[in-house]
């Protein structure tokens, strides 16, 4: 063996190695949170704790029911405002975003990506939380559609951008109008990688907190109407660890594993939907 052969091979296993032990100190980071939560907080999960709400301060007992359906409702609400904005953004950008409107609407995208999510918040109070006069699950959910639209646009339109041009090409041979080829061939031919986006999207704002102090602000009794205010895991999270009784801190971890579980379950999701798409594909 050469002396360049005998270079390069220990060259492609120092880096070989080096890319293995970074990867395993990600998986490690995650073992360690997880199994932090859990030792911590799995003893505070029970029956009660899902289907209870929190009791008056200095109590024992009590659950987070009224957290978990606040998330699911504010959370499904800013899905429904920010996913169709968001896929149409991207499916636009690929297909006729070559212009300058749509470099001025990537370089938005890529600035609001890159704002902090309490700047978001401060600007849903600004706009919707002083004009109504009072904070709202629907201010919440707008502040969380606003983190979102932004990811899901640049995601969705790398998705699209991957559909080869033979089938857009092919739609139009066949007399398909433009709009109806990207709605109809191109957007269905890169379905999987964006039901992938929106997950990562929804997961990204699943565990936010920040804009939601300015927005829901919390609410410890049970509510489902949008135009008040309204509790999240993410919000009781905070709420318990900050206050000075031992059984809130308790019930924190139990609440920081129930949402640590809903995001995993959303990163599952994620990577099932790329394992279709490309089963798809061959």
């Amino acid at each position: 063996m050469s002396a360049r052969s005998l270079r390069r091979h220990v060259t492609s296993g120092l880096m070989t190695g080096l890319v293995a032990a970074l990867s395993f100190t990600v998986v490690l980071a995650l073992v360690l949170i997880l199994g932090d939560l859990i030792a911590k907080g799995a003893s505070s999960l029970s029956w009660d704790f899902f289907t209870q709400n929190p009791v008056p301060a200095g109590q024992t007992g009590g659950g987070v029911a009224n957290a978990i359906v606040g998330t699911g409702i504010v959370v499904g609400l800013a899905a429904l405002i920010g996913l169709p904005i968001g896929i149409g953004t991207g499916l636009y950008l690929a297909e006729y975003g070559s212009g300058r409107l749509g470099w001025i609407v990537r370089f938005v995208a890529d600035v609001l990506n890159g704002t902090p999510s309490i700047v978001i918040g401060i600007f849903a109070w600004t706009w919707l939380v002083r004009p109504m006069g009072r904070f709202s699950a629907l201010a919440g959910a707008v502040a969380l559609a606003a983190l979102m639209v932004p990811m899901i646009a640049r995601t969705s339109e790398e998705m699209v951008r991957l559909v080869p041009q033979s089938l857009r090409e092919a739609a139009l041979a066949l007399g398909y109008p433009r709009w109806r080829t990207s709605l109809r061939i191109v957007a269905r031919t890169a379905l999987a990688g964006i039901v992938t986006g929106c997950l990562v999207g929804i997961a990204r704002i699943a565990g936010e907190t920040a804009p939601l102090l300015f927005t829901a602000l919390g609410n410890l009794n049970f509510s489902t109407s949008v135009l008040l205010p309204m509790q999240t895991l993410s919000l009781q999270i905070f709420t318990y660890a900050t206050g000075p009784f031992e059984e809130w801190h308790r019930l924190a971890w139990a609440a920081a594993i129930v949402l640590m579980g809903l995001v995993l379950l959303l990163g599952v999701a994620a990577r099932w939907a790329i394992r279709q798409g490309h089963g798809a594909a061959r």
